[in-house]
């Protein structure tokens, strides 16, 4: 995209900027390459520096009211100080590293509905900082993350919507402010004991954390009650689970039990961790979504089938503008 924005301190015929990616996929530890592309304006500049930034967003509670923020969750700058003369062309070519903890945006290319997600490009002249448009990016699961989604589907699960909770999940490691949240009806067998479950993936360079809630169906008497569980595994590992038996077992051990929905504790006998967990920051009523029937993800056809494809970032971000 590009954008011809008016800097402040400068006036009409400032410089414009097209900044170009190689690829608009990418997944979670890799780099995202591409270029910034500079015109100089009607007169010579000095440009303090040229930065980008990953850009989302982020479900907020202002006054017990929920809303959504737009987030810059990492930022690099990719040139420093230069002269810029009048009319020049300038090309600044980047490898931005992407964190481990980015949410999914995209699976077997079909678009995460619920999620946006883009790179910004700030060029600072004059100190004062032009930040343009917003290029969007497809956030890709690693290959240890699809084994867990394709285990989702093949035990009928079925995806509604995916969002971002800003906080922090108790017991894991977490670097950003806030974590997806990829939500669920469960398979058919579970109907009238389980409404609804939520994934979360928190990745690092040496494996991942797959949380799940679980959202029981109450009685007549009793209230809906949350059930948590978490599994820990290298990448390697992740590889080679048997994520359907894992998370059916999790299932059934959450149907059948009765009381105050405490989480449950404990390690299993192929060494995966689980445990409850809760936010340290407010969390939603059941934090949990309906969902859209998907196909299975055998040969690519994804568990997103049917969803609603590629939101334009300019307008998912409208009204946020001054939050950057």
């Amino acid at each position: 995209m590009v954008f011809k924005k008016l800097l402040g301190a400068l006036g009409v015929g400032g410089p414009s900027v097209d900044t170009v990616l190689h690829h608009q996929h990418v997944r979670p530890g890799e780099n995202l390459a591409g270029e910034v592309r500079i015109t100089g304006g009607n007169q010579d500049v000095t440009v303090e520096n040229v930065a980008l930034g990953l850009v989302t967003r982020v479900e907020t509670e202002h006054g017990g009211h929920d809303g959504h923020a737009g987030v810059e969750f990492h930022r690099a700058v990719v040139a420093g100080r230069f002269e810029l003369r009048e009319g020049e062309n300038k090309t600044i070519p980047f490898q931005l590293p992407v964190p481990w903890e980015t949410p999914i945006t995209s699976v077997y290319g079909q678009h995460l509905h619920g999620m946006t997600l883009g790179v910004r490009t700030e060029l600072a002249i004059a100190k004062v900082a032009d930040k343009g448009d917003l290029d969007p990016v497809s956030v890709e699961p690693l290959p240890a993350q699809e084994k867990v989604l394709e285990a989702f589907s093949q035990l009928g699960f079925h995806f509604k919507s995916a969002d971002l909770e800003h906080g922090r999940l108790h017991g894991v490691r977490q670097e950003l402010p806030f974590f997806q949240e990829i939500e669920f009806y469960p398979p058919q067998q579970f109907a009238g004991r389980i409404n609804e479950v939520e994934l979360t993936f928190v990745a690092g360079p040496h494996g991942l954390d797959v949380v799940l809630e679980a959202d029981k169906r109450g009685g007549f008497f009793t209230p809906s009650q949350d059930a948590f569980g978490r599994f820990q595994a290298s990448h390697e590992e992740a590889l080679g689970t048997d994520w359907a038996g894992r998370i059916h077992g999790w299932l059934e051990q959450v149907a059948e039990r009765r009381g105050a929905g405490h989480p449950m504790a404990g390690h299993d006998h192929h060494g995966y961790e689980h445990h409850g967990y809760h936010d340290e920051h407010h969390r939603r009523g059941s934090g949990m979504g309906g969902m859209v029937a998907g196909a299975a993800l055998g040969a690519g056809a994804g568990i997103l089938g049917g969803m609603v494809v590629g939101e334009v970032l300019e307008e998912v971000f409208e009204g946020d503008e001054e939050e950057f």
